[in-house]
């Protein structure tokens, strides 16, 4: 796989600090798998610029009966969906493999986050909230600094 395209600003809140932290809800079916592959994501927040290298914070989508963050990993390997000839309107889409480099040690979701929508107060659970469930589509998003020093307080090494 190639690398993903440039990196674009992601919206309010929680501007993305700098490229490389990134986290992906989507259908997780193998919890303890040392790696996963998605295979055509939806991107949004800056989250079409993610590289192999950079981190991910893997959340199994409520929308597939996950529970929200569930671990921790490296991608090993990234590329750009090409977009569909005639198809105006469409949302970059990447494939990716990632490695797990981490569990996590307690629960971060939909009901956890939803208390915080006061969009502008620049905390990392509001910036969470807004990215990841204020539309229930599974996505890949850009991180802020903020937001990843909060996440990575739910982690230990495996």
């Amino acid at each position: 796989m190639s690398k993903a395209s440039t990196l674009q600003q992601a919206s309010v809140p929680g501007q993305m600090a700098r490229p490389g932290v990134y986290a992906i809800k989507t259908e997780l079916r193998t919890l303890q798998s040392e790696q996963w592959q998605f295979l055509r994501q939806k991107t949004m927040y800056g989250g079409k610029a993610i590289t192999a290298g950079d981190t991910v914070y893997l959340f199994a989508s409520e929308n597939s009966g996950g529970t929200g963050l569930v671990a921790k990993g490296c991608v090993i390997a990234a590329e750009s969906v090409p977009r569909l000839i005639g198809v105006e309107r469409q949302t970059p889409r990447v494939s990716l493999i990632i490695a797990r480099t981490a569990f996590a040690r307690q629960t971060l979701g939909r009901v956890e986050l939803k208390g915080f929508t006061q969009w502008d107060d620049g905390r990392p659970e509001t910036e969470l909230n807004f990215k990841l469930y204020r539309q229930a589509t599974d996505k890949i998003i850009g991180l802020s600094d903020v937001a990843t020093a909060y996440l990575e307080g739910f982690f230990y090494e495996p």
